[in-house]
């Protein structure tokens, strides 16, 4: 049973659908088991480069099923959008299976994320806004929509008339807000029904299938492990669980069917949105990062906010995944510095702390530790093997393997398909 979960390994935008999608030519499968449109994936095909939101990267590789499970909140209109223009440039989508079970992010759930993240003022957590958090919310409070309500049109008038006698009084008592037409939304979700019908399927039923007849099934999170609603920098995570646990959860599968867990991660570090960040960088280091990087977020178009690596992230990270692998990401970017800072330890009220803190107030404090390694000039855009490497490049990825608790088995040093050495097979 060769399942595999791929997932960040930092605060997502580590370049998971460029490892994604190496895989994918290998893979049978693969599942996206967490988040919704708030996940952006690059991946850069030749000369063409495709953003994903949604949809799982293994739907730019031929002969492999991508699928939304369970765990993924499902904006209709995004997810058609997206497909239409995927289909326009050539991209077969036939193959997607969507979860009945998915959630529903309904019109009323972006208005509500939107309203409250102005409400909060300075004290925003950096969503979105497009609907993520009320709908996870509304599946925990039993009040969600699923995809499978959208072919009953009584029982999801029922859901949305309960659903909106809550939040109708919040948006015109509290934000002062209009009221929202129950009889809108159901009309503006059944139109959504028929089109989405052929992708609709039992994907529990299906992945469990596939794993007892051998096929390899690879499991896709969105976001990143700093950014899990447990295990990631509350409040200012996302409202779902990015971690490995997740994929077991999201997808409908058995922990024993795991085989391998693969942590994606930057060269550096980089982050959206508010929270606690110790290696970050005002200066013009920081600004090269996002420069050489092209650190803008796929989905927000916000630009990343970047710093050092942060090897006690990383070991954090290795510890709540039980990672297998690494897939170092953006080498390259870190070509042309004299010398490149590591964090390796955080100083907190005067004291040296080797891992994460669990109280967030000490991280919110902490203050980088760095060991400085060596850099290297050469261009390594053309490395197809370790070997390849400047020896300062190399020394430079084996420490952070030493530091980080598990071996790095491929290393991105450019944005193409192509440009990826693999030290050791996933598969």
């Amino acid at each position: 049973m060769p399942a595999l979960v791929l997932l960040g390994a930092q605060w997502g935008d580590e370049g998971k659908g460029k490892a994604t999608d190496l895989l994918g030519g290998s893979v049978d499968y693969v599942v996206r088991y967490q988040g919704g449109n708030n996940a952006g994936h690059t991946v850069v095909v030749g000369d063409q480069k495709y953003a994903l939101h949604l949809l799982p990267s293994g739907i730019l590789s031929p002969g492999c099923t991508p699928v939304i499970g369970n765990g993924v909140v499902v904006d209709p209109s995004v997810l058609l959008s997206e497909l239409s223009g995927l289909n326009e440039r050539g991209v077969d989508t036939s193959k997607l299976l969507i979860s009945g079970n998915a959630h529903v992010i309904t019109p009323y759930n972006v208005t509500v994320d939107k309203v409250t993240e102005r409400f909060l003022g300075k004290r925003k957590i950096g969503t979105t806004g497009r609907g993520i958090g009320p709908t996870y919310a509304d599946k925990i409070n039993r009040v969600g929509i699923r995809v499978q309500d959208l072919y009953d049109e009584s029982i999801l008038t029922q859901k949305v008339e309960a659903a909106l006698d809550a939040k109708n009084q919040i948006l015109t008592k509290l934000y002062n807000r209009r009221a929202i037409a129950a009889g809108q939304v159901v009309e503006e979700l059944l139109g959504y029904a028929e089109q989405i019908r052929p992708y609709v399927a039992d994907t529990v039923l299906v992945l469990n299938q596939a794993l007892e007849e051998n096929k390899v099934v690879l499991f896709e999170g969105g976001q990143g492990t700093l950014l899990d609603i447990d295990h990631g920098t509350y409040p200012f995570v996302t409202s779902s669980n990015p971690t490995a646990g997740g994929a077991c959860t999201g997808a409908g599968v058995g922990p024993t069917k795991i085989s391998r867990v693969i942590g994606i991660l930057k060269a550096y570090t980089t982050r959206v949105g508010a929270g606690p960040f110790p290696t970050e960088l005002f200066d013009e280091d920081g600004d090269a990062l996002r420069r050489i990087g092209g650190e803008r977020g796929v989905t927000t178009g916000r630009d990343r906010r970047c710093g050092w690596f942060d090897a006690v992230i990383a070991r954090y990270a290795t510890r709540v995944n039980g990672l297998t692998d690494f897939f170092l990401t953006k080498l390259d970017v870190l070509t042309g510095w004299e010398q490149i800072p590591v964090c390796v330890a955080y100083e907190i009220d005067g004291e040296r702390v080797e891992e994460l803190p669990y109280s967030q107030s000490d991280f919110h404090h902490a203050k980088p530790v760095y060991e400085m390694l060596p850099g290297w000039s050469e261009d390594i855009s053309k490395a197809k093997s370790f070997s390849d490497l400047p020896k300062n490049a190399q020394a430079y990825v084996k420490a952070l393997e030493e530091m980080s608790g598990a071996p790095i088995s491929a290393i991105g040093v450019g944005p193409g398909r192509d440009e990826t050495i693999e030290i050791n097979s996933f598969l």
